[in-house]
């Protein structure tokens, strides 16, 4: 108890001596006079932060100490930031309670919506996710009926064609059955599965949506995404480093994706919730022969953009003009398109685009035009491709020219792998880059450069274009067999095709179509191609084909007969970019010449041809409108294989820069055949044995002339 009173004791006075210590250190509190603080006011007024010499200052006009004065002006830079807080938060809390109160009032009047199409019950709360949800299940219920039709066309020995929900409409039988064929190249199978389309393959393809109905809401959306979307591409347009860095390879620009990223924060890097996404970004620049205006108004018509890059562009069309923007310059003028492009070859799938397009003349001869995807809703799953923006500054020069620079940039969910033939050029982006795009504009504008010079430039034998007008005709006439094939040979999503098993590891793609166009063959066409790739660079393989000397070698249908050039007619600078017409020796077909054109650039090229009449040669001569000779093309497509050569080693293309295309070639040869000249008429196998038959055949025929191996 002693101890425990002790201690206790003991604790005790040592509290009250804790007690009074603390007692004699606390000092006297200070408070300011009325004076000072009204100084200290007007200071902090003028000055938040005063430093050492004016609270120094201070302390002698007020008799204070300095660290007093410190201590003042931190403790009142502290209340008037929270003084500041609170009032935000007060401004905040009144905002949220508005937007609370408009949301509750948007519900109400949402319970008594009915929707204007079917009539049917408010949405609910979670109309969102059952939305989504169907969307699911209407894609898993698609991805079923295609492979169940796909099952039952190779037991019933026909497709089963997708008909219109409403109204079934009638289409023409084509009755290909096969137990078991062994032409020339074709496996045996139990069927083969080909669609015949309605229409011919020169005219529009029916396009993957239906007639949208944009809102006020939509457009203003729309138009505050094209104009941050013009404000990133001129950024990027005219920004070098550290934005773009020249690549070691090829020299070309590649684009920084960090320093990108962080002069562009987005919230979402991806649009696509896949693994599989790459990005591809191009920029490149040149000059071509058209001036600014000019330019401009072919690239906001859709009609005409597909003229113009008829081997990029297999479909445009224009779903709505958001905004007209200024007569006669375009300034301003906003448009939803849809676009498919294309590389001219069956292995290359299209990419599909729902495109805003956004024309701004920035100052005098100077335009801007970019293309951003927009997603709409009801066709999201369909596209696999999203355009990030994307476009060209147009900067006029004298004489009529323009300095164009370029960029590409898009998203892409890759959901089956590219064939091995392409992946070095997709995958580098060449094959939808901004060079391609480029060169390709620098081309089409020399070509119509030529249509517009009114002297005769031709080339012929006994004056057999004897006026501009039968020039300006031929060329006219070329250009619409060029782009028949063009689009002959892409993979449009308007086609359906097959593919046979060949004599390479390819095969051969198969489409047949229904023609009723005044400007092709009345009847069954059947269109054969393939692609295969050879050692030779592509200039020697160009020039092999356009060679009217070396042509016996590879034309099956000429029997060897040589051919000789009656009429020439340039549509370029480049010496391969022209117009000719042949006629064969030794034939019983004396009244039939063969039309050709041939077109090339740094990314590719063409050479197109097709058998003429010769009063139908004679009808475009003199000057009269061609547009209703029938045009029934083949030909063949060349462009670089991708691989990149380091260093001295094969042979590469007339293309200059160090890293180029090592000298390979990929070579798509395609064919259409007049099947039958009535409507109605059944497709028999002896038809496609002998497309089949003419591509393998003349495939051995070209790499026995090249000196290429068979395998």
């Amino acid at each position: 108890m002693d101890c425990g009173s002790g201690g206790v004791g003991a604790s005790g006075s040592g509290g009250d001596h804790d007690s009074s210590d603390l007692s004699r250190r606390k000092k006297p509190y200070h408070r300011h006079t009325a004076h000072q603080i009204q100084r200290l006011e007007s200071m902090f007024k003028e000055c938040p932060h005063p430093d050492e010499k004016q609270r120094l200052h201070l302390s002698r006009e007020l008799g204070l100490a300095p660290r007093q004065i410190k201590f003042w002006f931190q403790n009142r830079r502290t209340q008037m930031k929270a003084q500041h807080e609170r009032a935000d938060n007060s401004a905040l809390r009144a905002e949220n309670d508005k937007i609370r109160c408009e949301n509750i009032a948007i519900r109400e009047a949402l319970k008594n919506v009915i929707c204007p199409s079917c009539g049917g019950p408010p949405v609910t709360e979670d109309s969102y996710f059952d939305d989504q949800k169907m969307r699911m299940e209407n894609a898993q219920l698609k991805e079923e009926l295609d492979r169940v039709s796909s099952i039952a066309a190779k037991y019933i020995g026909r497709p089963i064609s997708q008909l219109p929900p409403v109204q079934p409409v009638h289409i023409s039988s084509l009755d290909i059955r096969m137990a078991s064929f062994d032409g020339y190249g074709v496996g045996a199978g139990p069927s083969l599965d080909l669609d015949l389309l309605p229409g011919s393959s020169s005219s529009m393809p029916n396009l993957p949506f239906q007639p949208v109905v944009i809102s006020d809401m939509d457009k203003s959306l729309m138009s505050d995404i094209a104009a941050n979307a013009m404000e990133e591409l001129l950024r990027l347009l005219q920004t070098n480093e550290p934005l773009w860095i020249k690549s070691t390879n090829d020299g070309k620009d590649v684009l920084n994706l960090e320093s990108y990223e962080r002069i562009f924060p987005k919230p979402n890097n991806t649009h696509f919730k896949s693994p599989n996404i790459r990005v591809e970004a191009s920029r490149d620049s040149g000059v071509v022969i058209m001036n600014g205006l000019a330019l401009v108004d072919m690239f906001m018509d859709s009609n005409k953009w597909v003229e113009l890059f008829p081997t990029i562009v297999s479909i445009a069309k224009t779903i709505e003009v958001i905004s007209p923007g200024m007569l006669g310059t375009h300034s301003g003028s906003l448009q939803l398109m849809y676009e498919e492009l294309q590389v001219l070859s069956p292995l290359v799938p299209t990419r599909e685009f729902y495109t805003l397009r956004y024309c701004q003349q920035i100052e005098q001869g100077l335009w801007a035009i970019v293309n951003v995807s927009y997603d709409l809703p009801q066709f999201a799953s369909q596209c696999r491709s999203h355009r990030l923006p994307s476009g060209c500054l147009i900067q006029d020069m004298p004489n009529g020219y323009s300095k164009v620079t370029w960029l590409e940039r898009v998203e892409i969910e890759d959901k089956t792998p590219i064939h091995r033939l392409y992946r070095d050029l997709v995958h580098s982006g060449s094959a939808f880059g901004a060079e391609r795009w480029l060169t390709t504009l620098q081309r089409m504008c020399e070509w119509f450069a030529c249509l517009r010079v009114s002297s005769t430039s031709t080339r012929d034998l006994g004056g057999v274009i004897p006026s501009p007008e039968g020039r300006r005709s031929m060329m006219k006439l070329a250009q619409r067999m060029v782009n028949n094939f063009c689009t002959s040979v892409g993979t449009s999503n308007s086609h359906r095709s097959t593919t046979l098993s060949g004599s390479n590891e390819v095969g051969v793609r198969v489409t047949v179509h229904k023609s009723s166009d005044p400007g092709q063959p009345n009847g069954i066409v059947l269109s054969a191609a393939t692609t295969f790739w050879l050692p030779v660079s592509p200039q020697n393989v160009f020039n092999f084909f356009k060679d009217e000397r070396t042509r016996p070698q590879w034309d099956v249908l000429s029997s060897g007969n040589a051919v000789q050039e009656v009429a020439h007619i340039a549509n370029g600078s480049h010496p391969g970019n022209c117009i000719s017409v042949l006629r064969a020796f030794n034939t019983s077909h004396n009244n039939m010449l063969i039309l050709q054109e041939s077109c090339i650039d740094s990314s590719g090229s063409l050479v197109v041809y097709c058998p003429v009449d010769l009063p139908a040669i004679n009808v475009a001569m003199s000057g009269e409108d061609p547009s209703y000779i029938p045009l029934l093309p083949s030909g063949f497509t060349i462009t670089p294989d991708g691989h990149l050569e380091q260093g001295d080693g094969a042979s590469t293309s007339s293309s200059t820069g160090h890293g180029r295309s090592s000298g390979g070639s990929l070579i798509t040869v395609a064919f259409q055949i007049l099947v039958s000249s009535l409507p109605s008429a059944k497709l028999n196998l002896d038809s496609v044995t002998t497309v089949n038959n003419l591509i393998g055949t003349t495939v051995q025929q070209i790499k026995a002339a090249l000196n290429c191996p068979s395998s």
